[in-house]
């Protein structure tokens, strides 16, 4: 999986038209020993902790350590905690952590075809739309 900078300044992009002022974690990714999210956001009355994860393949996974960091930092912070799904030429996708699978190693597995029955919206988590999934 390659760096996510465009995608996540993507993601910042859109949420700035949503009327959540946003930005990028530079820290994030082990850059500091804290528990930093790669995207930030909040509109006064909602803030978000979003940890990005894109690639081109059909499966994404995630370390169990990024989860419990996004988990921790999101309660610290007040925030609601997603993973940001990005699969090539589609369309931002977003699950809590809870709703993410897990591996017999413990970590995390984000299947495309999961992720489209399961995953949230960009304006589902910023609160326009409040379509529910079954």
């Amino acid at each position: 999986m390659k760096k996510g900078y465009s995608e996540e300044r993507d993601l910042v992009h859109k949420l700035w038209e949503r009327n959540f002022a946003a930005m990028r974690v530079p820290a994030s990714g082990g850059a500091t020993k804290k528990p930093l999210p790669d995207v930030v956001a909040g509109n006064g009355k909602l803030y978000l902790a979003i940890e990005v994860k894109t690639t081109k393949k059909d499966r994404i996974y995630v370390n169990k350590i990024q989860i419990d960091e996004l988990e921790e930092f999101s309660q610290l912070f007040g925030a609601k905690s997603y993973v940001g799904i990005k699969f090539k030429n589609m369309k931002w996708l977003f699950l809590e952590p809870e709703n993410v699978e897990r591996t017999k190693n413990n970590n995390y597995r984000i299947d495309k075809e999961y992720a489209l029955e399961k995953a949230l919206e960009i304006d589902e988590i910023t609160g326009i739309d409040k379509q529910l999934k079954l």
